[in-house]
């Protein structure tokens, strides 16, 4: 093999050939339930699990993500697209958003819209009504979605972000009642400045009541700035991030009126590295308030710790999350963070690259955490595969987190030299056997693709958690889960003095002897938002027999016999206002 003399491409002949190396050694939303004593009435049900790619007969057949390549092996066009679980019309169905990718300028293809929106139809179908909501015409190169009632008006907004301007669109109401989104980023006091975000989150940063947001950035790249990177003989192919300079990410706080400010040299985000490429929220020291989580692409992870004054405080490498354990940087992509075992303390799990162990890293003590992907056993497997999209998730409602992670290399070309690594991979599911313990399915999920995007909700309301996976310039995978035995109680949260999606609110559900936990957030996976509503597993219990909810900025609530197969929706400070029941089988509209 030839590689063009270039003083980047050394360090990606290093990184290549340095995964063929380990490759011949050794042979990768959050709702978060939180097992931490054992229970007789939550038996393990792995054998009735059954995942059911449905896709074409819910009518997402037709949809494709466009990554724009034309030839020129521009570096966005490896990252793919995300999408997102919303109930935009408030009709207790989530809906699905879907970022469709986009064109360059100097491109022959004819442009697409950077969004595409479908409605469950509550049958198990979905209708596409992007041109409906004003969403056919959005012109952008398009990334991730958050999404999140950021105006507390009752119905959920979107934020895209791009590889240059992002787009906020707030979710208004026509003169008939119908939905329609309008772009108000620039009004809204998003900036103008070019930058290639990624994934990003909404949290209530100073508990105020309204939405703030986190926009994770990538690096400083332009066609201008491209670079010229071969691993076959003298053919072009992607670069890696190690090449481009990093961009710091964003906060914005919200100003209550609609409207954000640029609080990110204020609030302690200016000092970053950048290159992110996930992001997620936790109350890792139970104060209170959120701190996140930014998991970067060949730079140090960074945790962020909310002082409660406005201000957050780095402690990534103090904290043992920033690096491996050889005190390397790895390829950190999709994250996620739940509680795995009886000791009730939070993991964060990082999707990092091809023979790179997804880490799994423990907290064990005030803003310190251990990485246990090996005892895990976890890591041995991820390390065959390049993780994107990552997500925890309890698959067979036993009451614990499972882990699920889509996977795909970054270009064609990595097949001519690195044998053990394919371009189309298959997902993994780790199953949690109890103790920090995981043992990988063999189910098929979906077939090999390059897997980027993966966010989870009950989409047709039978109880399950179901998954939705993107893959780059590919369609789309709707995975139903069809468990066959284990039951659920599904919490749905509206704050009234807290923001009204209630993120950051902490959920407590006790059956018999075992108490399980849950957050609600926003963000998490890979350019992904999941569904807000908790799914809590009970196996073959009847019921929970207390639930407690504990309110962002205070404030607890507290529920009795919960009935199994039920959906409450429990408003802040005034109880149960709705609950219907969960059917197994096909879902129909009430």
């Amino acid at each position: 093999m030839r590689f063009l003399e270039h003083t980047g491409v050394s360090l990606l002949v290093q990184w290549i050939m340095g995964a063929v190396l380990v490759g011949l050694l050794v042979g990768c939303g959050g709702n978060t339930p939180t097992p931490t004593v054992e229970n007789n009435a939550l038996p393990e049900s792995a054998s009735a699990l059954r995942f059911t790619t449905v896709t074409a007969g819910t009518g997402l057949g037709d949809f494709k993500h466009v990554n724009g390549a034309f030839g020129k092996l521009w570096f966005p066009e490896i990252v793919g697209g995300g999408a997102g679980f919303m109930d935009y019309d408030g009709d207790g169905w989530e809906d699905l958003v879907l970022v469709q990718g986009g064109t360059w300028a100097e491109s022959p293809h004819p442009p697409v819209s950077a969004l595409a929106l479908y409605r469950n139809q509550g049958d198990g179908s979905f209708t596409e009504v992007t041109d409906l909501v004003g969403l056919e015409e959005v012109v952008a190169y398009g990334m991730g979605v958050a999404l999140a009632d950021y105006d507390n008006d009752g119905d959920p907004d979107i934020f895209l972000s791009t590889v240059d301007r992002n787009l906020l669109f707030r979710n208004e109401a026509t003169a008939d009642g119908q939905p329609r989104f309008v772009e108000v980023g620039l009004a809204a006091g998003l900036t103008d400045i070019a930058e290639w975000s990624t994934s990003a989150l909404f949290f209530d940063a100073d508990l105020d009541g309204y939405l703030d947001l986190y926009v994770g950035n990538y690096v400083d790249w332009s066609p201008e700035k491209d670079i010229v990177c071969t691993i076959v003989e003298n053919k072009k192919s992607y670069c890696t991030p190690q090449l481009y300079e990093g961009t710091a990410g964003r906060f914005y706080h919200n100003n209550g009126d609609g409207t954000f400010s640029d609080w990110t040299v204020e609030a302690g985000f200016a000092d970053a590295p950048g290159k992110t490429l996930g992001v997620a929220e936790w109350d890792f020291n139970q104060d209170g308030w959120s701190d996140i989580v930014v998991a970067n692409d060949t730079q140090r992870d960074l945790l962020y710790l909310n002082q409660g004054d406005g201000t957050f405080v780095e402690r990534g490498v103090a904290s043992g999350l920033a690096f491996d354990e050889n005190g390397k940087a790895r390829a950190g992509m999709g994250i996620d963070i739940g509680i795995l075992d009886e000791t009730g303390q939070p993991s964060v799990l990082v999707g990092h690259f091809h023979n790179e162990m997804m880490g799994v890293y423990r907290q064990v003590g005030d803003a310190l955490f251990v990485d246990r992907s090996a005892p895990a056993q976890i890591g041995r497997a991820s390390m065959a595969t390049v993780t994107f999209g990552l997500c925890l998730f309890d698959a067979d409602l036993d009451g614990d987190l499972d882990v699920f992670a889509t996977n795909g290399h970054i270009s064609e070309d990595v097949e001519l030299v690195m044998g053990n690594a394919p371009f189309r991979q298959l997902p993994h599911l780790f199953l949690n056997e109890g103790e920090g313990r995981f043992s990988e399915s063999t189910l098929s999920l979906t077939p090999p693709v390059v897997g980027r995007g993966v966010a989870t909700a009950d989409y047709d309301r039978d109880g399950d958690v179901d998954l939705l996976v993107t893959e780059n310039d590919g369609p789309v995978y709707l995975v139903r889960n069809e468990l066959e035995e284990g039951q659920a109680v599904r919490v749905a949260l509206q704050g009234t003095t807290a923001n009204r999606d209630a993120l950051g609110a902490q959920v407590e559900a006790v059956v018999g002897a075992r108490r399980m936990h849950q957050r609600v957030r926003n963000g998490s996976s890979y350019l992904a938002s999941s569904e807000k509503t908790l799914t809590f597993g009970l196996g073959t219990a009847s019921q929970i027999d207390t639930l407690i909810v504990h309110w962002p900025g205070g404030g607890v609530d507290r529920y009795t016999a919960l009935p199994a197969q039920h959906e409450v929706l429990i408003s802040q400070g005034e109880g149960i206002l709705a609950h219907h029941p969960l059917e197994k089988g096909e879902a129909m509209r009430e």
